[in-house]
């Protein structure tokens, strides 16, 4: 299936209509202005430190992928990026570690739920069995998403501060 194949619309709870499409190269500006909208918090949540600017390395591996091993979607409103998801599949495995970005100010609204929904269908459909993530335990409001949507949690032995969290999708396993 072709990126501009996986291209569609959806609705958050309040009824505003979202765009949601793989990222592209040339993206690279939507991911800046998408960073640029988080609190100082928000980056530390979803990245685990508290980087105060994407660096180019970053954005590049984000909008230019192979979509044989990965992808990245982004969710529009009126052409204002308000959230990003993506996986990476790991080398030599049909498991992929899967992340989301929301914009802090378009928190609450079921944006992150709607990326990551549309992230499992579209892994599921490249043959990844197994989603998973590590987020830091204080993040409730990912792990809530991540309970709605049927991963399954454990703690991490190594770092008390992170969950694990997973999915599995082929249809055998699917959980």
């Amino acid at each position: 299936m072709l990126p501009q194949d996986l291209e569609t619309t959806a609705t958050l709870r309040d009824g505003t209509s979202i765009a949601l499409r793989p990222i592209r190269a040339g993206d690279e500006p939507l991911l800046e202005d998408l960073f640029a909208h988080m609190s100082r918090e928000d980056v530390r949540l979803r990245f685990f430190a508290p980087i105060r600017e994407l660096s180019r390395t970053l954005t590049d591996r984000l909008s230019r992928l192979d979509y044989q091993r990965e992808m990245a979607i982004i969710a529009q409103h009126n052409e204002m990026t308000v959230g990003a998801a993506s996986y990476f599949t790991e080398p030599g495995t049909k498991s992929a570690e899967f992340a989301i970005t929301v914009r802090s100010d378009w928190h609450g609204r079921g944006v992150g739920y709607l990326l990551l929904t549309r992230l499992i269908d579209v892994a599921r459909d490249a043959g990844v069995d197994e989603l998973f993530g590590i987020i830091l335990r204080e993040n409730r409001p990912m792990l809530a998403v991540c309970h709605d949507l049927g991963f399954v949690t454990a703690r991490e032995p190594d770092d008390p501060t992170v969950v694990r969290v997973r999915k599995l999708l082929s249809a055998t396993h699917a959980s």
